[in-house]
Parts: structure tokens; sequence; C-alpha cells
């Protein structure tokens, strides 16, 4: 018999069945949303649902995009410094005075070091190079087509030694051209004149220290000029020196242990004893030891 209480409660339980096994799925970037089946299930709640969860995703790509953005930028910059700093270190070491100094040419030893008048110099001048832009030296360079002299600007003859000789003396220490040049040649030239000796031996107690701050210099090229002085002096005052010789002599035996100073030196030892006497030997013996054995 039918009974309209039974069939409504048979509906209303398949009804609920029904509403419990429903669902929907939203695809977004591979996100399922499951409704509870105890929530409004009408179209205008749906799409309202939707919407708001739309709009979550949204913010949720939006701030994964910006964290993307961020990292990206972040990055670029990086590469863009180390770009710069790159290109700075490339720069520096392709300069040409690096690449001059890493390989020098064969013309550096025909073009000598020279003082650029448009760069930036020592604040505080070296004495010889303060006297000789003065113009307290008298004489000048002329550059040859094969090589330089120097030009007087009155016979060396009629110049006063003192202080002459010894500021030449102290530019024997210069490293730069033409500072180099005049004071090597203008030394040897100034003991080559008529009375040389005379006026040469009364400044030997100021000028042996002059000589030797040369003979002790680091530069090599320094030394050598040194070495090439005292001989040349030497040659000028004879035994005079004798009573200074052991004020230079220790310089010379550190020198002496140099392969490359070996020869040079023992040469100018042989011509200290030539033009010093018997006691220029005894001297020289006392202070370097080997120098029999080094001549033998």
């Amino acid at each position: 018999m039918w009974n309209p209480h039974i069939r409504r409660a048979n509906c209303n339980l398949s009804l609920s069945l029904l509403q419990e096994q429903l669902f929907d799925v939203k695809e977004d970037r591979n996100l399922a949303i499951k409704f509870h089946p105890k929530l409004p299930l009408n179209w205008s709640e749906r799409e309202a649902m939707q919407k708001s969860e739309g709009s979550g995703g949204t913010q949720l790509k939006n701030r994964a995009t910006g964290n993307y953005d961020q990292r990206t930028s972040s990055s670029t910059q990086l590469k863009h410094r180390n770009a710069v700093q790159g290109s700075k270190s490339s720069l520096s070491t392709s300069s040409p005075e690096s690449a001059r100094k890493l390989h020098p040419r064969p013309s550096d030893k025909l073009n000598p070091k020279t003082i650029n008048p448009f760069g930036e110099q020592s604040r505080v001048p070296s004495a010889f190079a303060a006297i000789y832009s003065k113009g307290g030296i008298p004489c000048r360079l002329v550059h040859g087509s094969v090589k330089h002299r120097l030009q007087w600007e009155c016979p060396p003859e009629s110049l006063s030694f003192d202080p002459l000789l010894i500021t030449l003396a102290e530019g024997l220490r210069e490293t730069k051209h033409p500072y180099t040049f005049v004071s090597k040649e203008g030394f040897r030239e100034l003991l080559l004149v008529k009375g040389a000796p005379e006026k040469a031996i009364p400044l030997l107690p100021r000028l042996i220290p002059v000589l030797k701050a040369a003979l002790v210099h680091s530069d090599d090229e320094v030394f050598e000029r040194g070495l090439n002085a005292l001989v040349q002096l030497s040659v000028v005052v004879g035994p005079s020196l004798n009573d200074h010789l052991k004020h230079l002599l220790t310089s010379l035996s550190k020198r002496l242990m140099d392969k490359k100073f070996k020869e040079p030196i023992t040469s100018a030892l042989q011509k200290l004893e030539q033009h010093g006497g018997s006691g220029s030997l005894s001297i020289i013996k006392s202070k370097i030891p080997t120098y029999c054995s080094i001549c033998c």
C-alpha cells in the first residue's frame, strides 16, 4: 500500500546521499578545491565562492611572481657588478703602462726614463733636481743623433769645485733622465780639467759620504755609477784617497758576492791599488781578505 510518508522519507534520504556525493573541482594551476557537502549548492553562492577563491589564487600567483622578479633583479644586479669589476680589472691589466712593465720593449734601453713635465711630480724633489731646475748647474744636456753630450755655459776650468763637484756626486743617486746623464758625465768631465787634483783633494771629507750613499743604493745602475765615479776620483787624487778608502770597501765587499758585479768590482779594486800605491793594498786586504785570491 502506498504510503506518502514513507516515500517522502526515501526522497529525503536519497537527496541527502546525493548531496554528500556531490563535489566540484576547480582547476587552477593543478589545484583542486572540494566543496563541503553541507555548503549551499545553489548556483549564485557557488559562483561567489569560486570568485573569492579565484582572487586568492591570483594573490598567490602575484606573490610568487613578485618573488621571482626580486630574485631576477638581484641576480641581474650581481651579474652587472661582476661585469663592471671584470672590465675594470681588464682595463688595469691591459693599460700600456702595465703591459710595458710586464713585457719591456727593446727600445726602452735606448730611451731611458725621462721626466714628464706634464705628469704629477713629487712634492719634495731631490736636492740635485731642485738645483738643476733652478739653473744651479752650469751645463745642459744636448741630444745628439748617436749619443748625448753636455754643453757648459762657461769653461769647466774656470769653475769652482766647491760645491759643484759634491752636487754632481749627489746626482749619481738619481734614477731619471736627464739627471742621471748630467750627474755622471758632469762629474767625469769636471775631474778632467787642469788643476783638478788641487781642487778635489780638499773636498774628500765631504765627497766620500756622498759616494758611499751611491755605493749602498739598492738600484744596480746607481751602484755602477758610484763605482765608476770612485775609480775616476782615485785617478785624480791618488794616494790621498787611502785615508778614506776603508769607509767605501765595506759596501764593495757586499756586492762582490753578486756574480754580476764580481768582475767590475775586481777591476775597480785593481785600479784603486794602482793609483793608491802600496798603502791602498794593505787597506783592501784588511777589508776584503779574498782580494788576492780573486786577482790570481
